[in-house]
Formats: C-alpha cells, structure tokens, sequence
C-alpha cells in the first residue's frame, strides 16, 4: 500500500487521501490518532490510518517541491527576461541529405527581441531572412548534430549586425535543439575599426614627420607647455636656429624663443599666438627667423592649441617648416603676376587684331574651297550640257534647213534627236537637284520588301545572265515614308554599279533589315537616333581603296572610262536618301566587294499598296469637257498645257500669278483639276494659292508642276489626297495620263 502510494501523481495522492480521510472519518475515528482494539478489524484501521499519515506526508512533500519547482521556474525565467544578453532555443531543420537548411526559434527572451530587432519566436529564420549566409546554418547544424559547443563573432548581413555569440545543444538529441546566448557587439566591433582606423592615420601621420624630417620639408618639432611657458624643442631645431640642444630638452620660455624672430614680424607672431591660445584649435603664421649662420630666413609655424574642459589654454605642439623657397616663387608669381596684368590690358585688343586676321584666312579658304567644289561642278555640267546643247541646237538647224531644202522625209530623224538629248539633259538635272537634295518627291508608306520583289525580273535582265541576283527580304520588315518611284530608280543603279564592279560575272545580293540606330552609332554615322530600314546592294566584285570609297558619292567623280559614267549615279542615290530622312553608307574591301546601305526611316503605321502604272501611250480625249485652271508664270509652258490639253476638249482657265489664281479659286466658276507651277509670283507660291483654294474649294484636286522640290510642297508635309507632283521637263503622254488619273479619281 505504501509503494502503491508512493508511485501516485500527485492529483490521484490528492484523490487517495480524501478517499482514507472519508473512510476513516466515516468508521468515527480520527485519521491521525490511533484506537484501542484488536484483531483483525483493528489492523485494517490501523493499516488505513498509516497509509493516510504516508499519503499525506507524500503530499506535503510533493507541495514543497512544486513549491521549489514553480520558483525555480520563476527565478529562472526572470534571470533571462532581465539579462541583457539575448537567449533563444532553436530546432534546427535538416533536408533529406542532413544538411542544415533553416532553423526555427521554439523560445527567445526579450533581450533577443531587442538586439535582433524582431520577434522571431515561432518563426523560421529564412521568413525574415531569406538570403542569410550559410555559415549560420551549418555552424547551428553542426551543434545540433554533434553537441560540441559553438562560440564565435560573425556579422549578419540580413540584422545589419556584428553578434557574440555562444551555442549549446539542449534536450534529446534527436530533437536536434540549441541553445543560443549572443550579445550585439556591433559598437565595440564599430568602435574597434575607428580604433584600426585612427591608429593607421596616426602611424601614416608619423611616417610622413618623418619623411618631412628626413627630407628638410620640416625642420624642427616644438611642444609648448602653457601654463609653465616651458618650451620643448628636438634637436632639429636646436641645430636650426642655433641652440643648445640642453636647453631645448630643459625647457625654453617664449621670451627665449623670440629672440631669433625678425624685429618687424614679433608684434605679429604675438597676435597670432594670443588668437591662437584664446580660441583654441589650430595654429599657423609665417614669420622670419634667424638661423644659425645668422641670415633671417622665412618659416611657417604650425601647430594646435590644447585646451582644458573649461577652456584653459594646456599645450600648444607643432612644427617649423622651411618656407623660404616658397617664398621666393610667390614674389616671383607675384612679379609674373603683375606683368601678366600689364599684357592683359592690351590683350583684348591683340586678341581681336588676331580674331580679324583668322576669320579672313578661314573666308580666304572657305572661299577657294567653295570655287573648286563649284569649278569641278560647273565643269562636269559644262561638259555634258555643252554636249546635249550641240545636239539638241545641231539638230534644230538641220530641221530647219532641211525644211527649207523641202526634205521633209530627214525631219523626223533631226527631231528624234534633239528630243534624246533633252531627255538626257532633263536626267543630268534630276540627279543633281537629288544630289542637293532638291528633287521633287512624292513620298508614300512603302513595303521595300515588295518592291524589291516587283523589280526582282528586271534587275536580273539588266545586270546580265553572267551575275546571280539573290534577294533576301527580312521578315516583318517596316514600312518606310519615300518615293517608290525613286527607290526604285536608286536601286536599279546600284545594281548596275555592282554589275560593272564584276565584268567577269559574280554575284548580287539585295537584302532589307529592321535597324535600331543608338545614339553612338547615330553620331558616327551622321544620323538621327532611331529607327530604320536599311536597303543594302552588296557584289562579289573589286571592290573599293579607302581613297575611292571618300569620294565616291561626289558629283561627277568617276573610276569609269570617259563616255561610260556620269559620276552622278551615287551622288543622285546619296542625296535621295539625305532627302528622304536617312543615310546611303559604304563598305569596301579591295578584291572582296562592296556593299551599299540605305538607311530609311522606320513610317509607324501601315504600306499602302503601289498604284497600277499609267497607261501612257496616247491621249484620251474629255468625256464631259471638264475645267482646269492652269496658272504658271512661264507663258511658253502656260502656251504648251493650253495647246496639249485643248486638244483633248477640255476648258481652260489660265492665269499668270498667285492673286490672279486664288481669285478665280474663289469665284463661282466650276474647276475640275488645278494645274499649277510651284514658283509663282505675286506673294503666294503654288502650294499656298492650292491650300487657300481648298478653303472653299475643299475636294480640289491639283497637280504640281516644278523643276524642283521646294520646301513649301513636301518639307515636313506630305501632299494632301487628291495632289500629285510632276516635275519639269515632263513628256506630254505623262502630262495628259496624269490629267486623266486625277479627274477620274
């Protein structure tokens, strides 16, 4: 019974006593106090009344350790909320190759809370820090495994914090927990590098006295003591100033000191070291002294005064400085100084004497650049012009002659000829106005691509069966704002340069690509940062020297035979693309080929689709005997459009000016197509007069003719639906087509 009791709980020791006391107390007896009696009944008293006293001493016993237990408790977890050092408990996380890989905090107190600068418990680690270093988890992993004690300092990057830190393992070992004891050492560790820190510029401060030393830059080191007036020099200075070096060693008064100070530079030493001693801080002044060969010589004298917490002036250390040197270079900046200012005074008048003289050298030169640039443009116009003018004029007086002599069956032949060389003048000037980026253009969004494949057949039939032609159109290529017509006329030439670069045959290659300009290459290559479609023309041909290539897009330069180029071709294509807002760029290499780029602005939106080519080959008369009003200044071209186009039964307006033109606009009178020159006088030139009209005309169709794009038509400004350019010279079937086409539009 009494082993029984022994092992109870201490709950069912509770339940047991009262269960003894209730049966006892039940039989009239008292628990605790023996009853007279034999026999049987008297021992089963007896053995209850025992095994009460047992359970109830057992009891009190339990109580007073619970008792001690709960205090302990209480004296211990009172011990960790108070020590200032952190304490957790933490259940290291092992994966499935038992290696450490996050920790959870099952208990912190409150001093963790405060150094960690978070509440953790309950929490893994890698919650608050996902990119702790591993060094935490296998070092905690290691204790936790093996049980041998961690102690160590390491800085956690994810705290911003250097730790102290002490880890034990606690409980079973299978549970895998640690106990941690750490403290915030990241002021002392802070304080300790400011120590590294201060001590190495102290040493380097050190080193450098030193250096001055041995070096002359320095040539003494004083202390002063204040309160006593005691001077303690080494025996640099002794040695520089001639005095004994016992003395220095057992002290100098100021009095002493100023003894070898220059008469005239005393009264300001005194100041300044008065200024010094009553503001406290640094300390330097300049002053002569005399050395020991006796000659005064200049010094500079720099030092700190040390003051008290109250502000008494303690010590003032320093060091001398041999500033004599520096001293003769400031005069001598100073006398340079002032014959500086003396040339300065007439500086501004020589300076505009030498700026008179460069402006007329670079006149001079700008001036013959400009007449040899215009000597070897008129000389190439005079040659070819010369030509094309004494056929067109040999041919005028051979008609007429023969038309005299009544040879009317030559006439034809006479005529054919001066019109191919009004055709080939015509040519020579549309490529120099692309050349200056003059020529009149009718830009439109374009698909190179298409029209690369369109002209696919006839580049093949121009170049020859000797040469390959292979075309490669990039795949979501942009469109681009140009002139279809003229990138076409671009592109067949290049493929003609590249075929005459190859007499023995070889190969074309055309190909487009979506180009991202930055602003490098934009700079390098003279270009607008953005986007682009590049064309490019490469050949397997002979390619290009560096000197060639500089050249090549100059007007009238050729590397071909006389009578076989114009040397207009690259120039016409170059100032095309300048045009149009983009680039033309070549790479060379002699013996390996050449390549020529195009460089197209990127147009955001969608390619229209190209119209279907004009049917030329004869005139169609009016069907209604529709109105146009033509307005140009040039009576012979006024004489010519009445001519053709009153041939064909439609009623004509003509005027001579801009006034003249918008007046008729603004009448009553009904207009079908306006025909006019860009050009014009009386203040409007022709793309005003035709947007003034379109005030109360608003579906007035136009068509421009010139013999140049001026910045008035296209500029920035596309032409507007229902306008078209024809330019000057023009053939008279082109003339009435284009008629034709607008009226029906």
């Amino acid at each position: 019974m009494e082993t029984a009791v022994k092992n109870l709980t201490r709950a069912e020791l509770e339940a047991q006593v009262l269960h003894l006391r209730a049966l006892l107390e039940g039989a009239g007896l008292d628990p605790l106090s023996g009853s007279p009696g034999n026999g049987a009944a008297q021992r089963s008293v007896d053995e209850t009344q025992a095994c009460y006293r047992q359970a109830v001493l057992d009891l009190s016993s339990m109580r007073v350790e619970h008792t001690a237990l709960r205090q302990s408790e209480e004296r211990f977890r009172t011990i960790l909320e108070t020590v200032e050092s952190a304490f957790a408990i933490v259940k290291v996380k092992f994966d499935a190759d038992d290696r450490p890989i996050d920790y959870r905090f099952v208990e912190a107190n409150p001093a963790f809370e405060h150094q960690a600068g978070v509440d953790l418990r309950g929490k893994w680690v890698t919650e608050f820090a996902p990119d702790l270093e591993q060094f935490w988890f296998e070092t905690y992993g290691h204790v936790a495994k093996t049980g041998e004690p961690a102690t160590f300092e390491s800085y956690a990057e994810a705290f911003k914090r250097w730790f102290d830190v002490r880890a034990v393992r606690v409980g079973d070992p299978a549970d895998r927990q640690i106990a941690i004891i750490f403290s915030d050492v990241t002021e002392r560790r802070n304080a300790e590098e400011r120590l590294r820190i201060s001590e190495a510029v102290a040493r380097q401060n050190v080193e450098r006295v030193q250096l001055a030393l041995a070096a002359g830059a320095i040539i003494g080191t004083w202390h002063w003591d204040i309160p006593s007036d005691r001077f303690s020099i080494d025996e640099a200075f002794a040695r520089a100033f001639g005095v004994d070096p016992a003395l220095g060693h057992e002290g100098l008064s100021l009095a002493q000191v100023m003894t070898s100070v220059h008469p005239e530079d005393r009264e300001g030493l005194t100041t300044a070291i008065h200024a010094a001693i009553a503001r406290g801080g640094a300390y330097a002044h300049q002053y002569r002294v005399r050395r020991d060969d006796g000659r005064y010589y200049w010094i500079e004298a720099n030092g700190r005064v040390d003051l008290a917490e109250d502000g008494t002036p303690l010590t003032l250390p320093g060091v001398v400085i041999d500033v004599e040197s520096r001293r003769s270079v400031e005069a001598e900046r100073d006398r340079a100084t002032a014959a500086l200012r003396a040339l300065n005074e007439t500086l501004e008048q020589r300076v505009a004497e030498r700026t008179v003289e460069l402006i007329q050298a670079e006149e001079k030169l700008r001036q013959s650049q400009k007449m040899e640039a215009v000597g070897q443009l008129t000389g190439g116009l005079a040659h070819d012009f010369n030509n094309l003018l004494a056929g067109i004029s040999g041919a005028l007086e051979l008609t007429g002659l023969r038309i005299a002599q009544g040879r009317w069956q030559e006439v034809d032949k006479y005529i054919s000829t001066a019109q191919g060389a009004a055709k080939r003048a015509a040519a020579l000037t549309h490529r120099l106005l692309a050349f200056s980026r003059r020529q009149t253009l009718d830009p439109r969004p374009t698909d190179v691509n298409v029209l690369m494949e369109g002209m696919g057949e006839l580049i093949q039939r121009t170049v020859g069966p000797s040469i390959t032609v292979d075309t490669l159109g990039a795949s979501g290529v942009w469109p681009t704002l140009v002139d279809a017509s003229q990138l076409e006329n671009a592109l067949l030439n290049l493929c003609i340069n590249a075929r005459d670069a190859m007499p023995h045959g070889g190969r074309i290659r055309i190909e487009t690509a979506n180009v991202c300009v930055d602003a490098a290459t934009a700079s390098a290559h003279d270009l607008t940062e953005g986007e682009y479609l590049t064309l490019t023309v490469s050949d397997t041909g002979t390619g290009m020297t560096p000197e060639i290539m500089a050249k090549a897009f100059d007007p009238f330069f050729t590397t071909k035979p006389i009578g076989q180029g114009t040397g207009l071709g690259l120039s016409m294509i170059y100032g095309f693309a300048k045009q149009s807002g983009g680039q033309a760029r070549i790479a060379s290499q002699v013996g390996r080929g050449t390549a020529i780029s195009l460089y197209l602005p990127r147009y955001q939106g969608q390619a229209i689709e190209a119209d279907p080519e004009l049917d030329s080959t004869s005139a169609t008369p009016a069907e209604r005997g529709e109105t146009i009003l033509i307005v140009d200044d040039e009576p012979s071209v006024r004489t010519l459009l009445m001519d053709v186009l009153g041939g064909l039964d439609y009623s004509l307006i003509e005027a001579s000016d801009s006034i003249t033109g918008l007046k008729i606009l603004r009448s009553d009178v009904h207009i079908d197509l306006l025909i006019t020159d860009v050009g014009l006088p009386g203040g409007m030139n022709g793309r005003q007069m035709a947007d003034a009209g379109r005030e109360v005309r608003p579906a007035l169709k136009t068509l421009f003719i010139t013999g140049y794009a001026e910045s008035t038509i296209i500029g920035d400004n596309s032409l507007g639906p229902g306008m078209q350019v024809l330019t000057k010279p023009f053939a008279i079937d082109t003339l009435t087509a284009r008629v034709r086409e607008l009226i029906e539009s």
